[in-house]
């Protein structure tokens, strides 16, 4: 079942339908779904695909000479080209008479495997296929490599692309038209330990509680998941056992540069250029208070992905347990009695998305223009301060607190929130308190005195 990537979709036949030269660039994580949606787009479209193969050049050619054979003379044997210039020039003829989809998957591969192939398809696009009617798809799930050399400016490719569809995970909202055998908080738990990625939620099983599904994908040898974390990495990096510290000690709570350095015992020089890597990576990523400006030494780093936080905090150290068999006794006695902790800071990031909503952003009070964490000191109180959600223009501000717990929220949350807006030198101020269950009855009192304040059930969410 296809679900969506609705304005993808809605892009990508836009472009199909002008019936001229189109270029589009599609790259994104491993599992995100980039080639499910290149195959859905492609439906019932005359279309040359080929994925390519971690294999030497002439390996890559038979094959890609065959999906361009079985794309146009279908059930007729040729032998393979001679050359991809003289595959490419055989293409040239095709797509100068009728409209037609070329798509590489995996391009990087190919690239590596035939490292002048990027120049040739640039030499084809000026020569032939500006002109015609060729529907360019090159897509790969190399970050560093689609992002420097396909997107970055040295590479031959550069500026020819017309789109570019960088594709991430789901939206837990998204996420749930996969989950509807399942209730909301349990959807917030699988969209958490999953990440949002469409590949991991596929192997969701209705048929069986949520505890027995993640037993069943991180908590056994067999598992799904049980390796998935080190498996990416190592087909990204080549020694990744210094970057897996680095992951370790930010999913166990290390934020900054210093303290990521001391967990590892790495020298922060040498963290400060593995973070680097894992940011380009898709990672992890580099965050500052959304009041300060870039350069910040506020900088703290944490990361991108949930399903990546959810292993290296609760599968990595229990390794040898799993793999002595005890893997569900670990999940009840030590990880399940955790997961209402570790689901604060994915509520975080619903409460964001929920923000961001088509219908939520018609009604907000301002049209936000910045929107992240806070953090900072308090003079008047002499303290740090946090704020869970911070959307700010220049003349607005809205703060919010997300509280995941079973209690209702009181009235002290909001009050707090409230005097954290003192510390903003902006007139006008709303305050959002989402809570996973319910507010008291003083709370609801007190924020109906105000049109500025809105409490937000995870229900209503």
């Amino acid at each position: 079942m296809f679900v969506g990537r609705e304005r993808e979709l809605q892009k990508l036949e836009s472009m199909y339908e002008s019936d001229q030269f189109e270029f589009a660039v599609f790259y994104g994580r491993r599992r995100v779904g980039k080639t499910t949606l290149i195959n859905e787009f492609c439906k019932n479209k005359k279309t040359i695909f080929f994925v390519a193969s971690e294999a030497a050049s002439q390996e890559n050619l038979e094959l890609f000479s065959k999906a361009v054979f079985q794309a146009t003379m279908p059930g007729l044997t040729f032998p393979s080209f001679r050359s991809y210039d003289e595959l490419f020039s055989y293409i040239d003829n095709i797509c100068s008479q009728e409209r037609i989809i070329l798509a590489i998957d995996e391009f990087p591969y190919l690239a590596a495997s035939y490292k002048a192939v990027s120049s040739l398809l640039q030499a084809h696009i000026d020569q032939k296929w500006k002109n015609s009617r060729l529907f360019l798809i090159l897509c790969g799930s190399s970050m560093i490599f689609m992002e420097h050399q396909v997107l970055g400016y040295k590479s031959p490719l550069y500026g020819g692309r017309t789109a570019q569809f960088k594709i991430h995970p789901f939206t837990f909202f998204e996420s749930r038209r996969l989950l509807e055998d399942f209730s909301k908080e349990e959807q917030a738990i699988i969209y958490g330990i999953t990440g949002g990625i469409p590949e991991y939620l596929s192997r969701i099983r209705p048929s069986v509680s949520l505890d027995e599904n993640i037993i069943d994908l991180f908590f056994t040898e067999s598992g799904r998941l049980y390796e998935e974390p080190s498996n990416l990495l190592k087909q990204e990096l080549r020694d990744p056992s210094t970057y897996n510290s680095v992951i370790g000690a930010i999913a166990s709570g290390a934020s900054r540069l210093n303290d990521i350095a001391v967990k590892t015992g790495i020298e922060t020089g040498a963290a400060s250029n593995l973070l680097v890597s894992l940011i380009e990576l898709g990672n992890v990523r580099k965050e500052i208070p959304v009041t300060e400006k870039a350069g910040s030494r506020k900088t703290i780093y944490l990361l991108q992905d949930q399903m990546f936080r959810f292993w290296y905090r609760f599968v990595a150290p229990n390794i040898s347990g799993i793999v002595r068999g005890i893997g569900a006794e670990i999940y009840e006695k030590q990880i399940r009695p955790q997961l209402s902790h570790f689901m604060r800071f994915v509520f975080e990031e619903i409460c964001q998305q929920y923000l961001y909503l088509p219908q939520n952003l018609s009604s907000a009070p301002f049209l936000y223009s910045k929107c992240g964490r806070w953090w900072g000191n308090n003079p008047v109180e002499k303290r740090q301060e946090e704020i869970d959600i911070v959307v700010l223009d220049e003349s607005h501000i809205l703060l919010g607190e997300c509280k995941w717990q079973n209690a209702p929220v009181g009235v002290d949350v909001l009050r707090d929130l409230i005097l954290q807006g003192n510390l903003f030198y902006i007139q006008e101020k709303w305050f959002y308190v989402f809570a996973k269950t319910a507010f008291t009855k003083d709370c609801i009192d007190y924020a109906e005195k105000s049109k500025n304040i809105h409490l937000i059930t995870f229900d209503e969410m």
